[in-house]
């Protein structure tokens, strides 16, 4: 295969992995990469965590790469973002003084070493090389991993506390790039060296206003879940620091609650239940106090899905048309449901998004809250659960999602709706999360997928509605692997 053919995805899903893993792509990456540093010698193993496909054809690898500390046997980890092909979903170019200045800012702040530059446009592969923390549309991403200037940040939120506590403050932060999206968002985890407490604190970054309608909802969620929670708390943002466009949040003690699915007993049943009646609570909360924030139908977030699954024909013609289908027929019966005014929702209620301590359950992440329809995150809930039972290969999923669904106790009309959203945002997850540059992804977007038409059919013979359904066997278990 040759980078034309690459590009051009000629070969569907082998172009992608060619890409991301083919032996002349990463030597391509390497020389570029080692090209940036004082000595080639320097750049250790690249290893790729993520990988997202988005509109033109556009596909970026998330990679970390190890960089040998000089004078010792160690390495650090930094976070590098790799782009191919074009650039239909990005901003307009800021051109190359707004990159340079940043990069003289990286280097004055001390976060470009041992790096001497952090980017390289590469046109013979159509590929662009960012390394953290160059970021054109977000450049307090700079600033932001200066463990000085994060002291200085630090300090004014508490400070700014109309309750502050009484706590000695960190003087020396270890600052950890937890995730790195140039021109959409960063996450960056702030861990104290000196404070007795040894605290840690996360910084969300945004190119917008977005953070403080988030830092709004979030507050107002927590004082909220803390009188009306049903044992299930939400995480309390310290501060939003608007100049640096930055939500501060403390640590959350706890695990994703997907970690406890893989040996599912009694106590998880007795969460899931906690975890439903908690966002029964969430959807009452008063519409005033969530503030300004989007309304979606059930049409948006179906032009939504249609917009993240665009790149699924080119690659999967079968299961392309099988996604189009399901989103057809969903449409179709959404048009017969009755329907309920918006509410306040979370928009992304996963099991990735409720954090497991031994005696405490923690909403997380905001981010995409709206007022929308309550099947909505239902729903979400539903779909996850597929998506953990079948990566564990553990059996019990119906009674699983009976637990919650029993915590929550919808009526009839909002249950039909949510197993609507079960089915089309099984289908979108699936197509997200898979690994395509891993061999089995096809066969997991398979198997998933007929999981989401499976509760189509049985939704749609529910409601007597007329159309072909879909008669399938339960799909063949589809392995480990998220």
């Amino acid at each position: 295969m040759n980078v034309a053919d690459a590009l051009s995805w000629r070969a569907k899903l082998e172009s992608l992995r060619w890409l991301l893993r083919g032996g002349p792509s990463r030597r391509a990456l390497r020389r570029e990469l080692g090209a940036l540093l004082p000595t080639p010698e320097m750049l250790g193993p690249c290893r790729l965590r993520y990988a997202r496909v988005g509109p033109g054809r556009r596909l970026t690898g998330y990679y970390d790469a190890l960089i040998h500390l000089e004078g010792t046997q160690s390495y650090c980890a930094r976070s590098v973002a790799v782009t191919w092909g074009s650039d239909g979903d990005a901003d307009p170019p800021r051109g190359m003084a707004d990159l340079a200045a940043i990069e003289e800012a990286a280097a004055r702040h001390g976060v470009a070493a041992p790096f001497r530059q952090l980017g390289a446009d590469v046109p013979a592969w159509g590929m662009r090389v960012q390394v953290s923390p160059l970021d054109a549309r977000i450049p307090q991403l700079v600033r932001l991993s200066d463990p000085r200037y994060v002291r200085q940040v630090v300090a004014g939120a508490y400070a700014a506390r109309v309750a502050a506590p009484d706590q000695a403050l960190a003087r020396r932060y270890a600052i950890t790039s937890i995730r790195y999206r140039p021109g959409k968002r960063h996450v960056l985890r702030y861990d104290s060296l000196d404070a007795p407490e040894g605290e840690t604190i996360f910084a969300k970054l945004y190119h917008s206003e977005k953070g403080g309608q988030v830092f709004r909802a979030a507050t107002q969620v927590a004082d909220w879940l803390a009188e009306h929670g049903q044992h299930v708390s939400s995480v309390r943002p310290l501060a939003y620091v608007a100049e640096d466009a930055v939500v501060l949040y403390p640590r959350v003690p706890g695990a994703p609650f997907y970690e406890c699915l893989r040996r599912p007993g009694r106590g998880v049943a007795r969460w899931l239940r906690r975890a439903g009646a908690a966002l029964r609570a969430l959807h009452r909360l008063p519409r005033a106090a969530a503030g300004p924030l989007r309304i979606l139908d059930f049409a948006a977030e179906i032009r939504e899905i249609e917009r993240e699954t665009a790149h699924v024909p080119p690659l999967l013609p079968a299961m392309g048309a099988a996604i189009r289908a399901l989103l057809d027929r969903a449409q179709e019966l959404h048009a017969r449901l009755p329907q309920e005014p918006p509410t306040f929702t979370h928009r992304d209620f996963k099991c990735e998004h409720l954090l497991l301590a031994p005696r405490s359950l923690t909403l997380i992440d905001f981010d995409r809250c709206a007022f929308a329809d309550p099947a909505f995150d239902l729903g979400k809930l539903l779909a996850d659960l597929h998506w953990w039972f079948t990566a564990y290969d553990q059996e019990g999923l119906e009674e699983a999602q009976a637990q919650f669904l029993g915590g929550y106790v919808p009526d009839k009309e909002r249950l039909v709706r949510a197993r609507l959203y079960e089915a089309v945002e099984l289908a979108h997850m699936t197509v997200l999360r898979a690994r395509l540059f891993e061999r089995h992804a096809a066969g997991r977007i398979e198997g998933l997928i007929g999981r989401a038409q499976s509760v189509v059919s049985r939704l749609q013979l529910t409601l007597g509605a007329p159309g072909p359904v879909v008669n399938r066997e339960e799909p063949a278990r589809t392995g480990r692997g998220r």
